[in-house]
């Protein structure tokens, strides 16, 4: 349990000495033995942030999201100023000769002048002065900006430093500490948490960490946030799962974990998040849901090709001792680079600091079969030493998840390292994504995923419309998921009951995937159709067979054309967080109308 005593917590920090992550610009011995690949790429990108104007804000540009509901203007510009803060910090850091400085005094100084650190989006209408909103973007900044004091020291002109302590008190410190209605806070009133929680601790607490000189309020600060971080904690399935997907993993345990090591080197080791129940499980979730190397199961608000952060994955490698981690984070290296997806100043320190370790490791190892039973989520695999090999990924759930699409029964296919059964990912991040129209959005609403229609219905949102649990069998012949999705549909549709079998058999050369639905009508006679959505082309070549072609591998669909119809459906250019994308329904429905439905897909990997 995280229940710290602040009392406790202002001793041990009373005990302790500062021990920071990452050596300070006075360190010249620790900067110059940086790797000449990473101060040379940082070196250059810092002199061309030195050189470019500061990106403005304008009320016009804070006001687009009001406006039209656009998020990607102000949030650009603002991202791009806490990027160049981060180059021409640690530029400055790896030179030690000056030139940076001037720039960077003016970026941070426009930052402290912004109007809010709040994204549009998290604060439409500006907040009175007295009553600042934290949000994610506060958060982090208030973070990169403790960071630069710390890293920077007396090089840093004192008047900004005095301007940031200013600043990040007043927006972050006092509203955090004498406040109780930030959602993201606490559980309390029946409040779902997620991401947000572990991300605006960590950003304000860890700033105050830096910041604070009172360590009677930083204590107190610390043990809040360990109270707050239990709500987290409490949001992973029982097996370390996040119903959230493996991008918003990365994104709220990355901060977890920053914030974590802070607490433990300020207190000297007296105080420690990390000692939570679970954390060894929530650690592995990524290696648990990869289908193949550099591939994960992207179910709810997750990209189809995220990129996690390679200094994440091994510090918890070396602190938590899973070396599966830093064969994960070296891999992770490989295909996103040395300073991985992350651009604010605290992950690129760690990049430099916390970098995977050089040398082999052991090939990325997963097992046969994954299983998170408070999710219902099943990985499922045909041979895990060979990333060409079949894969399944399943998932029951209910659709009132963190970052919920209406999806319970979807599932992911996948062949030589591409989904071609696929989960299309997040839409573009707009007004009317979290709004009231959320579900009219194909990436969200249950008609943009491999589930049931019903009596021409889609799925509902909400947490009462889930699935019950039937059966869940792990074999070395065969790995099997059978949910009731009778409650994700309205009750208008007269079902009585809505079986679901999904299966992963390991018959020799390859393995194919069954997918069964059988569904009985409780009054009158109805309609199912079973939709495959996916990215690849799709081709009806025979009659009972339908292919679909992605760029590396293909399935072969096969179906009982006596009993049912095949139709594939396009949808082009749907607006999607990867930009726009053609997608297809490939729809098997009974050719009538019954009270009785049985339909049986067979998946086999193809001749491609």
């Amino acid at each position: 349990m995280l229940n710290y005593n602040p009392r406790e917590v202002e001793l041990a920090l009373l005990a302790a000495g500062e021990d920071w992550p990452f050596p300070q610009a006075s360190d010249r011995s620790a900067w110059e033995a940086v790797e000449t690949s990473i101060a040379d790429y940082v070196l250059e990108a810092a002199e061309e942030a030195a050189a470019a104007p500061i990106p403005p804000l304008p009320a016009t540009l804070y006001l687009e999201f009001k406006r039209v509901g656009t998020r990607e203007g102000y949030e650009s510009a603002a991202n791009e100023r806490r990027r160049r803060l981060a180059l021409l910090a640690v530029a400055e850091c790896l030179e030690g000769r000056g030139r940076f400085l001037d720039p960077l005094l003016d970026l941070a100084w426009a930052i402290c002048e912004e109007s809010s650190w709040c994204w549009p989006a998290h604060q439409v209408e500006l907040a009175e002065p007295g009553r600042p909103v934290i949000d994610l973007s506060a958060a982090m900044t208030a973070l990169s900006l403790a960071e630069l004091v710390a890293l920077l020291g007396d090089r840093l002109a004192p008047v900004v430093g005095r301007r940031i302590r200013h600043e990040a008190a007043r927006r972050c410190f006092d509203p955090y500490l004498y406040r109780h209605d930030h959602w993201w806070l606490f559980s309390a009133g029946g409040r779902q948490l997620n991401n947000w929680t572990a991300v605006c601790n960590a950003g304000v607490v860890g700033a105050a960490i830096y910041l604070e000189q009172d360590p009677g309020r930083l204590a107190e600060m610390i043990a809040r946030a360990a109270r707050s971080l239990q709500d987290y904690l409490a949001t992973f399935d029982p097996d370390g799962g996040s119903s959230e997907g493996p991008g918003y993993w990365s994104y709220g345990f990355g901060y977890y974990t920053l914030l974590a090591d802070l607490v433990e080197r300020r207190t000297g080791g007296r105080v420690s998040f990390f000692e939570a129940p679970g954390i060894g499980e929530i650690a592995r979730y990524p290696l648990r849901v990869t289908l193949s190397p550099g591939n994960y199961a992207n179910f709810s608000d997750c990209d189809r090709y995220q990129r996690l952060v390679p200094a994440h994955l091994a510090y918890l490698a070396r602190r938590l001792q899973v070396p599966e981690l830093m064969s994960l984070a070296q891999l992770e290296r490989e295909l996103g680079g040395q300073l991985g997806p992350r651009h604010e100043l605290p992950w690129l320190l760690r990049s430099i600091w916390w970098a995977p370790d050089e040398g082999l490791h052991p090939a990325l190892r997963l097992s046969k079969h994954d299983w998170f039973r408070g999710m219902h989520w099943m990985i499922a695999r045909f041979d895990p030493s060979d990333p060409e090999a079949l894969v399944l990924a399943a998932k029951g759930g209910h659709n009132g998840e963190m970052h919920n699409q209406n999806d319970v029964g979807t599932f992911i296919v996948q062949l030589a390292g591409e989904s071609l059964v696929a989960d299309i990912g997040r839409g573009r991040y707009t007004r009317d994504y979290f709004g009231p129209r959320r579900y009219e959005h194909l990436a969200n609403s249950s008609l943009g995923h491999s589930v049931p229609v019903v009596n021409g219905r889609p799925q509902l949102a909400g947490r009462e419309h889930g699935a019950e649990l039937l059966e869940h069998v792990a074999s070395e012949e065969v790995d099997v998921l059978r949910l009731e999705l009778r409650a994700a549909y309205p009750e208008e549709c007269g079902l009585e009951a809505l079986t679901r079998t999904i299966a992963l058999h390991r018959q020799a050369p390859r393995g194919w995937v069954e997918l069964r639905d059988e569904a009985t009508f409780a009054r009158s006679p109805g309609s199912v159709e079973s939709v495959l959505i996916t990215l690849g082309e799709c081709a009806l070549e025979a009659e009972g067979r339908v292919v679909i072609r992605g760029s590396r591998g293909s399935l072969r669909v096969e179906y009982d054309p006596d009993r049912l119809r095949a139709e594939v459906q396009l949808l082009p250019w749907v607006d999607l967080a990867e930009g726009p994308r053609d997608v297809r329904r490939l729809v098997f429905a009974s050719k009538a109308q019954a009270t009785r439905h049985d339909i049986q897909l067979r998946i086999y990997p193809a001749q491609h």
